[in-house]
């Protein structure tokens, strides 16, 4: 199904689009998958411990984690999405668990939406991400604006998210990305809060981390491909032939995420790095830790969750912790560290 957009569409009415497409339509890759199928845990039938006793906590930009997990940045803007925000913001309290919100664009455009971004109240303890399209420091957008999209967080770090494809595709997208490495530089330098990059679902080469971490990025969320694509969440926004002829061409376009986590972490050993693009379940999350990353993130199941009810994410959650406790209990590993120090997940193709 198609949706035909006015040349006048605000950024509010692309972001109800967003949410209607990804809940409605299909709109996953169908051909790239995020690689973690290759891999597979040595099980341990000897485990040694008592899974009660297990720990998935972690530490992610100094704050502490009772799992290492991110409700990945999806949405803001409209009524439903601020319900659906708040409903992430308190499961991710109880469980302690960070989390993103969607590009916060459209709080500076109409400050009268930026209450549905507005969730420290209800997440008062929890690693919040404000969000920002990289491209929009191209536009006009510079320090003041971020400062303010961190401000309406209160957030502990920005996601400037990159997104060419997408841009290629929307209608009437930003696509100027020229200099823009030189603006990161410098806004990493300016403000007082760690600057987190990432893709939205192409995935992050190693030979850009380089560049984005040289430039003073922070951490990396790799967001690689296997997920929502969002070349087809545009083709359905499509207002002619050939946004919808680009969005079909290029919707299994991008690296999918195993690779990026291999990659990047093989040149930057100590660069915080978050793998996102197609988890759907602990498994896959306990896979992608053991690759090198230092959180994992999903979103889709997220927002078919919360688009549900609270006590859907609620029952999310628990079997997100409760897959990712299994698999440490059936690899012999107490914690995190060991999971990782383990070299019990191997390469199956």
């Amino acid at each position: 199904m198609n949706t035909q957009t006015s040349p006048f569409a605000s950024t509010e009415t692309r972001k109800a689009d967003h949410i209607r497409i990804c809940l409605e339509e299909d709109v996953q890759f169908q051909q790239t998958t995020n690689g973690l199928e290759d891999y597979r845990f040595t099980h341990c039938c000897l485990p040694e411990l008592n899974r009660d006793e297990i720990d998935i906590s972690t530490t992610f930009l100094g704050k502490t984690l009772g799992a290492p997990l991110l409700i990945s940045s999806m949405t803001g803007g409209t009524p439903e999405a601020g319900i659906i925000n708040r409903r992430l913001a308190e499961v991710a309290q109880h469980y302690r668990m960070a989390m993103g919100v969607g590009s916060q664009r459209v709080a500076v455009e109409k400050p009268q939406v930026a209450d549905t971004f507005a969730m420290r109240k209800y997440a008062p303890g929890v690693l919040l991400f404000a969000n920002l399209g990289a491209v929009q420091l191209n536009y006009d957008y510079g320090l003041d604006e971020c400062l303010q999209i961190i401000d309406i967080l209160e957030a502990d770090a920005l996601i400037l998210h990159l997104n060419p494809l997408q841009e290629c595709i929307q209608p009437r997208g930003d696509t100027n990305f020229r200099g823009l490495l030189d603006k990161i530089a410098i806004l990493c330098s300016k403000l007082s809060v760690p600057v987190i990059a990432k893709e939205v679902g192409n995935g992050i080469s190693a030979p850009i981390a380089q560049k984005l971490i040289a430039a003073g990025v922070q951490a990396i969320d790799v967001a690689g491909a296997g997920g929502t694509s969002w070349a087809k969440v545009e083709s359905e926004r499509a207002e002619n032939m050939l946004q919808r002829r680009l969005g079909t061409t290029f919707a299994d376009w991008g690296l999918p995420t195993a690779e990026c986590l291999m990659s990047i972490r093989a040149v930057a050993p100590q660069i915080p790095l978050i793998a996102s693009g197609g988890l759907r379940h602990g498994l896959d999350v306990a896979k992608a830790l053991a690759l090198g990353a230092d959180l994992a993130g999903l979103a889709m199941p997220f927002l078919q969750a919360a688009a549900s009810s609270e006590a859907a994410v609620y029952d999310l959650a628990q079997v997100l912790v409760a897959e990712i406790t299994t698999v440490l209990f059936c690899t012999g590993s107490a914690n995190l560290e060991q999971l990782k120090c383990s070299g019990n997940l191997q390469r199956i193709k």
